[in-house]
């Protein structure tokens, strides 16, 4: 990986400035972003107390002075985790718009949650550790950038059911409900496997759930289904 790295750097290098400058960013940009992926596992079992900088120096790749350029302490990289996170989280989402049809945009979320929670389960459990140790790093970012994402979901599924697209529901409580149904299948994935008799899930189990998801979400919506040919 050092080889990789120390070739990236001279072929940066030999590129005119203005190239340069802007490949350097770009290649720290994929630094941080791998990083923070690969430092999930890290902070989802060990917590941020327990995790330290030479663990996640080796989860992540990196030697622990480069870690320290990129993100300064420990303490502001499970940050950048937990925003991470929360942000792709976000955009998937976008599904959910105006112009969408509720049905539709109900199930691109769900598959878009699962295959977060199937992809990357150790983010959901950090997230997860986060919001029970009382959300200390996370609770100005839930008030702002969460809530403002939330009211601006529920302000569209309040115009779904005003144009009689769907049942009156609470758009917020069905939010908390669509997370915690996806969620939990990365948060106790252990205990889903253990009763399912798997070693571990795999796409039939996530496929399964998430069947399972639209169907109680359209039905207890009052989303009509759709046909054969739109499926």
């Amino acid at each position: 990986m050092q080889d990789s790295a120390q070739d990236s750097a001279e072929a940066i290098a030999a590129l005119p400035v203005g190239k340069a400058a802007g490949a350097r960013q770009n290649r720290s940009v994929r630094i941080v972003q791998r990083s923070l992926a690969r430092a999930e596992p890290v902070f989802a079992q060990a917590g941020l107390a327990g995790a330290t900088m030479a663990s996640l120096a080796a989860a992540t790749g990196l030697p622990r002075a480069n870690l320290h350029y990129h993100f300064g302490t420990k303490e502001n990289l499970y940050a950048q985790v937990l925003e991470n996170i929360l942000a792709l989280w976000l955009d998937a989402s976008d599904s959910i718009h105006a112009g969408a049809e509720p049905g539709a945009a109900f199930r691109a979320y769900i598959a878009a949650k699962l295959s977060y929670s199937r992809d990357r389960p150790f983010a959901s459990k950090v997230f997860a550790n986060e919001i029970l140790h009382g959300a200390v790093h996370l609770r100005s970012y839930l008030g702002l950038e969460l809530r403002r994402k939330v009211d601006e979901k529920a302000a569209v599924i309040e115009g779904w059911i005003a144009q009689g697209k769907m049942d009156r529901v609470d758009p917020r409580h069905l939010l908390f409900l669509l997370w915690a149904m996806t969620q939990t299948y990365a948060d106790f994935d252990s205990q889903i496997a253990a009763v399912l008799g798997v070693p571990a899930l795999g796409a039939e189990q996530f496929a399964a759930g998430q069947a399972l998801i639209v169907q109680l979400v359209l039905r207890g919506c009052g989303i009509d289904p759709p046909s054969p040919k739109e499926r």
